[in-house]
């Protein structure tokens, strides 16, 4: 596939601070790129070279093969992008301010009108149209921010925490919104939700300190994981010495963890069997419980956590 987005070697130094360091990637038409990283790691900073706001100290970023130092009307011409904080007017009205960004876009006609209306029905922006922006909620401020960067239908969009301050049908609703723009665009989405690229992330990348430090799917990063392919296993509490027995007997499984003791009023208990080196261990673990004639209430093979894979590669950076 070819590259919407190239980002090269950027570096960009504040004083003697190296906010980023040398991140390299590339993001192809029909990907969505979640881009993680703890406070402080080089995201909007990095996220503001690739679309030409900032100057990095090295390195340099396409869009659509355009370079956005060397040719940047050419780039942000095929750009949307979403600042943090969604930077707007406030003393202009959210109508008005749409109609000054489909000025500066060069759209007019029926194709504005067209694209207005779109970007106005996709944010749900309708009932605020003729508030002013300072009145507006944070939630609806970043609607605002993210119609102006949809409007001109770019074929790349970078957006920096797009659903920052709304509620949770507001992120549902936006989510569905980039779900179905990704076949034909290259999105990238800087976030700290992680349940966000989960979702609707079809590639994950992790940087701490500046730099990149994984790079994948989200099922790749999460087989990372050291509850890939563990087994969580719910009984009755009076089980829970003969279960541990009997799991930590079987040869492929590295540990076994009681969890939940039954202490929340559940009237269950949760053991997990850890697996040695990520292997398919629920086939041993159910046969060794059914032979041993141990009754189980539910069987579960997770599929590893990405939180603990971000925890893991951004502490160790």
């Amino acid at each position: 596939m070819t590259a919407m987005i190239e980002i090269d070697g950027l570096v960009k130094h504040f004083g003697p601070i190296r906010a980023v360091d040398g991140v390299s990637f590339q993001v192809a038409r029909g990907e969505v790129l979640g881009f993680l990283g703890p406070n402080g790691a080089g995201k909007s900073t990095t996220m503001k070279m690739a679309t030409g706001f900032l100057t990095p100290t090295a390195g340099m970023a396409r869009i659509c093969g355009f370079d956005v130092e060397e040719r940047p009307i050419e780039a942000k011409a095929r750009l949307g992008y979403l600042p943090e904080g969604a930077p707007l007017y406030p003393d202009m009205n959210a109508g008005a301010f749409l109609d000054f960004i489909a000025d500066i876009r060069g759209l007019s006609g029926d194709k504005r009108r067209a694209r207005l209306d779109h970007a106005v029905r996709s944010a749900n922006l309708a009932d605020v149209l003729g508030q002013p922006i300072d009145t507006l909620s944070k939630g609806f401020k970043r609607r605002v921010g993210l119609a102006q960067a949809i409007l001109h239908d770019p074929e790349v969009l970078i957006l920096d925490e797009p659903t920052d301050g709304l509620d949770p049908n507001q992120k549902h609703e936006v989510r569905a919104l980039i779900a179905s723009m990704a076949k034909d665009k290259a999105i990238v989405i800087s976030t700290h939700i992680l349940e966000e690229v989960q979702a609707i992330c079809s590639r994950c990348i992790i940087i701490a300190r500046g730099k990149v430090v994984a790079d994948g799917t989200p099922a790749q990063l999460e087989a990372r994981s050291r509850w890939h392919n563990a087994v969580a296993v719910t009984i009755a509490p009076d089980k829970v010495g003969a279960v541990v027995a009997r799991l930590t007997s079987l040869a492929p499984v590295a540990t076994v963890e009681t969890v939940d003791l039954g202490n929340a009023g559940s009237g269950h208990a949760k053991v997990v069997a850890f697996p040695k080196q990520g292997q398919t261990i629920i086939g041993t673990v159910s046969d060794a419980l059914r032979g041993a004639s141990l009754p189980v209430v539910e069987i579960r093979v997770e599929t590893g956590r990405l939180d603990e894979v971000f925890r893991t590669v951004t502490l160790a950076a």
